[in-house]
C-alpha cells in the first residue's frame, strides 16, 4: 500500500514537474502544444475563453505598460498585423500583465491600441505559457485547430516579419 501511494505521489510531482518545465527563453509551451485552455476579461467587463476563439488564427501578446520593448512593437502590431491583415478570422489579444484596469486602459490610449488588451491579475494567464518571472513582450500563435505555431520573445523586426509571414500562410490557408 505504501509503495502504491508513493509512486501515485512521484507520477503527480513528476507530471506537474515535467508541465513547468522553462524553455531558455522562459517558455512553457511549444511549437506544435496544444494552447492551454483560459479566459480573458477585459477592462470594461467583458470576457473570452481559448474555447470561444478556437476556430480563428490566434494572436496572443503579452504585454505591461512597464515595458519599454513592448512600446517598441506595439506600432509594428498595429500597422502590420492588425490594421493590414484585418479579416474576420484574425483575432489579435494583447493580455496586460499584473496590471489594474485604469492602468490598462491609459497604456492602451496612450500607446493608440486597437486590439483588445486583456487583464491578467497574478500573470495567471502568463503563467500557462511562461515562467512568471521570465518577462513580457512574448507573442504566442496559435493555429485554427487550437495548436501553438510560432512562439517569440522580445522584439527584433527580422523574428517580428517571420511571424507576420506565418500569420499570412495560416490565413491563406483557412481562407483569410
Amino acid at each position: 500500500m505504501i509503495r502504491y501511494l508513493l509512486s501515485i505521489i512521484f507520477i503527480t510531482f513528476s507530471s506537474i514537474f515535467a508541465q513547468q518545465q522553462a524553455d531558455s527563453v522562459g517558455f512553457y509551451v511549444k511549437i506544435g502544444d496544444p494552447s492551454p485552455e483560459f479566459t480573458l476579461t477585459f477592462a470594461n467587463g467583458d470576457s473570452t475563453s481559448f474555447a470561444e476563439l478556437k476556430g480563428n488564427v490566434i494572436m496572443l501578446q503579452f504585454t505591461a505598460s512597464w515595458c519599454s520593448v513592448c512600446q517598441q512593437e506595439i506600432p509594428y502590431i498595429e500597422k502590420d498585423i492588425v490594421q493590414n491583415l484585418k479579416c474576420d478570422n484574425l483575432v489579435v489579444i494583447g493580455i496586460d500583465m499584473d496590471e489594474p484596469a485604469e492602468k490598462v486602459i491609459k497604456f492602451a490610449n496612450d500607446m493608440k491600441i486597437t486590439y483588445p488588451l486583456a487583464l491578467d491579475p497574478g500573470a495567471e494567464i502568463f503563467g500557462l505559457f511562461a515562467d512568471k518571472n521570465s518577462g513580457v513582450t512574448r507573442n504566442v500563435i496559435i493555429d485554427k485547430k487550437g495548436k501553438i505555431v510560432h512562439l517569440t520573445r522580445l522584439f527584433n523586426m527580422e523574428e517580428f516579419s517571420t511571424m507576420v509571414e506565418k500569420i499570412k500562410v495560416l490565413l491563406k490557408a483557412d481562407g483569410g
